[in-house]
């Protein structure tokens, strides 16, 4: 209106065009829509500013999403261990064989080893400056020992399955759902766990602590060190767990620490929510798309924080309690463990890695991994390690298929091997005897060593710390007093954090050739059959040639052992006779043996098949005990087994077999051909001796058989058709202990009748051996009172075995004095429940062991195998050799091979007359039955004619 009233006084001919004015007012508008939009956009500006208080919060946390797990920036130049313990001596190891664990377990240095502080100081040669200011130095002269990092177990439930086994003891499993990523196994930690001790002594020092397998996520796992703290706290035997572990958080920009957890797929999952394979696969996939979601939320979150949109932000930071830690598993920041045997599984938890885009650290137990190792190198981000037992398998339908040449046949396809102990099922304390059998079947040496030390180290993400000896790292390291690989060797000192463990540790001489790297026999075609034939290569004995060939020589043989009138004796040694010897059969009988002068007239003008022993040896075939092997095919399917004796202190026998006075006989449910009976017959277990399974007090009259037989009507697949009455005592789903004894006590004195009074009666009359299964001392010294009170009555002999024996070295005189055997069941004693508690652990916690101190209180002993295991059954010849070793005494090689023979028939009934001559013989390569380096060439069987070769 102004410029108007201006333009008006210049007179008409100064007004502007319509055009003109129209331009003006259009310039107006778009000036004030300007400054209307700068206006808003200042205001926006302005509200876009205003940040929430914790935004420096929110923007520190949305960086760590970025954090991946490292050791901190100059870890290795740490002057002290986050373990230390002040007052801890400085040690120096002098003149030591150090395997560093370096250059794929290869480097081998001769030299000395610095701990202190709880670190590795130096390695190899110790300058004097290294030494300057330590005060209370200890100097231990190993005088040449192996010495190794020490053992870290990567799957052990070692104080959440807590021994002894009481209630309340197990924290394993959870009943509360399939997945549950929020669960920690610290939180069920007991530190009053009667095993680690045990397990120290063994070596190890480093136990990757897992839930169990009966959920699809079962939790968190949890590192520790062996080792009792001044703390004594669960938390206090950590190593390295994650920082927000007590609630802590990371320091700005610092590596994180690994987490570890627990997955498991297959069967074993749905034994609580009888959940079949596509419901765990589909629980998993349904717990990762939670967790998916949660990450991908954010992440969306932290991108509009980072730009400033604070305005665009709802709500607090997306989190939840329950699936952080499986929202770190998206994220790589945790090392996951998969329970997972078949191939089957294998592959639908490797689709399920490239799916939801996480790593997996290894498979566990997988027995069928060495069936398909391409598969593994599908996993997303990188292939899965395996960790394996040695030999175990057969126990359940997804173990059946594996192998014992599993590790060596995974290395060979560049998979990474790890013998692993899931303690308390297998004893960690042997778990360096899993790595021993894996380099027997064939795994290289230095990956052998490597898979209880570097390679599980290196798995779990605690290479940087454990596993190796190397300056810089934890000072966990162990002194053998043999090579780590050799059968039975025992830890002379472990140090955990620079701390010595074992206050007056015992070993016991050893050869010296147990100081060098055992070798392994030749394994090739027995590996490749087992990828040929999918894991079930064909087992059954085999004749060399045709069955036309009469005479087979073995040569190069450097000693013999045969039976004499229930004894093992040696009748030949080439040290004695100063050369090689041979031994000439004809249709599976010995017609001479002795050096090849002597035996020349015995072969000439015949057609022979020769077979060099090279150096190997010919002993007595083994008897196995303990087990169900004949009875029983899976010991998880009940379809492949015998089945259970109703027992008549618990229920009611039907009235159709007898009733209560009935006697169930293991010979009628002999099943032949098994897995199991076939490999213990091809390492040398040529027979066996097994009764009824047990319910509870009376199990039955037990049987011996050939494990190599095809069937029962086979002459002589039954050696004998009835060996022994075997009852228990027990605390386990009976009545009480006094209930049985007084149960015994009637039955001896003529209280039963029918067959069971005629078998009581024969066992009264010292005509029948009675095998007892016990472990407690109590129990069996209420057994020795009764014997006496019944031999007084009968005014006969009794014969009774002790079967298990777990306690049996605490009354040792006394079972001497009463003419009773005693089978130890486990020659590497196990602890487990309450009344095994007492057991005598060996070296190098005690100088004596069970085996020492029964034979030196005169008792008869045999060896057995688990109750539990019968694929323990082929390793019968290692664990007399090793037994004989850690007794330390002066028992002979025929002696030894004797407690696996001719002494347990006798304890269990056997009569000597139930074998042709002297029964099955074995011939060895290499060496003898008892040395680890030999492999079982044949069996010599004179009831079948032949010689079989394996």
């Amino acid at each position: 209106m102004d410029i108007l009233a201006v333009n008006a006084t210049d007179g008409p001919a100064q007004r502007p065009p319509r055009a003109q004015l129209f331009r003006l007012l259009t310039f107006l508008c778009l000036a004030l829509s300007l400054a209307t939009f700068t206006l808003f956009t200042n205001w926006k500006a302005h509200e876009a500013a205003v940040v929430p208080l914790n935004a420096g919060d929110i923007l520190q946390k949305c960086r760590w999403l970025d954090l991946k797990p490292a050791p901190p920036p100059g870890f290795h130049k740490r002057t002290n261990s986050d373990r230390y313990e002040a007052g801890t001596s400085p040690v120096l190891v002098k003149n030591a064989t150090i395997w560093t664990g370096r250059v794929s377990g290869l480097e081998i240095i001769k030299g000395d080893i610095l701990l202190n502080k709880g670190l590795i100081k130096a390695v190899g040669t110790v300058e004097g400056r290294d030494l300057s200011g330590l005060e209370d130095l200890v100097t231990v002269d190993a005088q040449g020992s192996w010495v190794t990092p020490g053992i870290v177990d990567i799957h052990s439930h070692i104080g959440v399955s807590s021994v002894p086994l009481l209630r309340g003891a197990s924290d394993t499993d959870s009943t509360k759902g399939l997945v549950q990523p929020w669960l920690r196994s610290i939180d069920g930690l007991n530190t009053h766990d009667d095993t680690y001790r045990l397990s120290i002594a063994g070596g190890v020092t480093t136990t990757n602590v897992l839930p169990g397998s009966a959920n699809s996520i079962g939790g968190q796992a949890f590192t520790i060190k062996l080792r009792s703290t001044k703390e004594r706290s669960p938390s206090s035997m950590l190593l390295e767990p994650p920082f927000t572990f007590n609630g802590t958080e990371v320091e700005s920009d610092h590596p994180l620490r690994w987490r570890q957890m627990k997955h498991a797929c297959g069967e074993e999952p749905g034994r609580i929510y009888s959940a079949t394979r596509m419901d765990t696969i589909w629980t998993l996939r349904q717990g990762y798309e939670t967790a998916r979601k949660i990450k991908d939320s954010q992440d969306e979150f932290c991108a509009k924080a980072e730009a400033g949109l604070w305005n665009e932000l709802e709500g607090d930071f997306p989190e939840d309690l329950r699936w952080e830690a499986l929202v770190d598993v998206l994220r790589g920041r945790v090392k996951i463990h998969i329970h997972c045997y078949e191939a089957v599984d294998l592959d639908g938890i490797v689709r399920l890695t490239n799916e939801f885009k996480f790593s997996i650290a290894a498979f566990h137990h997988a027995h069928e991994a060495y069936l398909v190792p391409d598969l593994l190198k599908k996993a997303y981000g990188h292939p899965p390690a395996v960790a394996l037992f040695a030999t175990a398998g057969r126990y359940k339908r997804e173990a059946y298929r594996g192998s014992e040449y599993a590790p060596r046949i995974l290395a060979d396809k560049g998979v990474s091997v790890i013998m692993k102990s899931d303690h308390p099922l297998s004893d960690s304390r042997h778990l360096i005897y899993e790595a021993q059998q894996a380099h027997y079947y064939g795994l290289s040496s230095n990956l052998a060593l490597a898979s209880v030390t570097s390679t599980p180290a290196t798995v779990a993400g605690l290479d940087h710390r454990v596993g190796f000896v190397k300056t810089g790292y934890d000072a966990d390291v162990v002194i053998w007093d043999s090579h780590p690989l050799a059968l039975g060797a025992t830890a002379k000192q472990v140090y955990i954090d620079g701390i010595p463990q074992l206050a007056s540790p015992h070993t016991v001489a050893k050869p010296e050739s147990f100081q060098r790297v055992p070798k392994t026999p030749n394994f090739d075609k027995e590996a490749a059959n087992a990828v040929k034939f999918d894991g079930l290569p064909p087992l059954a004995p085999a004749k060399p040639g045709d069955d036309r060939t009469e005479f087979v020589i073995f040569s190069n043989v450097s000693s013999m052992y045969r039976r004499s009138k229930g004894r093992v004796e040696e009748i030949f040694s080439a040290a004695e006779d100063g050369e090689a010897g041979v031994v000439v059969v004809k249709r599976g009988r010995v017609v001479c043996s002795g050096t090849s002068a002597a035996c020349a007239s015995s072969v000439r003008d015949v057609s022979a098949e020769e077979i060099d022993l090279e150096g190997g040896s010919l002993a007595p075939g083994l008897l196995s005990y303990g087990s169900p092997l004949g009875l029983q095919e899976i010991q998880g399917e009940s379809s492949t087994y015998d089945g259970v004796v109703t027992d008549p202190l618990t229920g009611k026998v039907p009235e159709i077999v007898g009733g209560d006075d009935a006697v169930i006989r293991a010979v009628d449910g002999l099943q032949f051909a098994t897995r199991d009976a076939y490999l213990a017959y091809r390492y040398g277990v040529v027979s066996a001796v097994v009764a009824p399974k047990a319910s509870g007090f009376l199990a039955g009259l037990g049987t011996a058989f050939r494990t190599g037989a095809a069937h029962k009507l086979i002459d002589g697949a039954v050696i004998q058709d009835i060996t022994a009455l075997h009852i228990q005592i027990s605390h386990v789903g009976v009545p009480s202990v006094s209930t049985q004894i007084a149960a015994l006590r009637r039955l001896l004195l003529g209280g039963a009748h029918g067959e069971l009074g005629s078998v009581f009666a024969a066992i009264a009359d010292g005509k029948l051996p009675l095998v007892i299964a016990v472990q407690n001392a109590d129990a069996m010294a209420s057994i020795i009172n009764l014997k006496k009170q019944v031999e007084e009555v009968t005014e006969s002999r009794m014969r009774i075995t002790f079967s298990g024996g777990l306690e049996a070295h605490l009354i040792a005189t006394e079972i001497g004095l009463a003419e009773i055997g005693v089978i130890l069941a486990q020659s590497r004693p196990p602890l487990w429940a309450w009344d095994e508690r007492r057991i005598i652990p060996g070296p190098p916690l005690s100088k004596a062991t069970a085996l020492s101190v029964l034979l030196d209180a005169n008792v008869t002993v045999g060896i057995g195998v688990h109750e539990q295991w019968p694929w323990a059954a082929r390793n019968t010849r290692l664990d007399v050799a090793w037994a004989v070793l850690d007794a330390g005494a002066n028992i002979s090689k025929a002696d030894a091979i004797a407690l696996a023979s001719v002494n347990l028939e006798r304890l269990l009934g056997v009569h000597a007359d139930s074998h042709d001559d002297d029964g099955d013989l074995i011939a060895t390569k290499a060496g003898s039955i008892l040395d680890m380096e030999a492999k079982v060439a044949g069996i010599i069987s004179a009831r079948s004619g032949g010689v079989f070769l394996v």
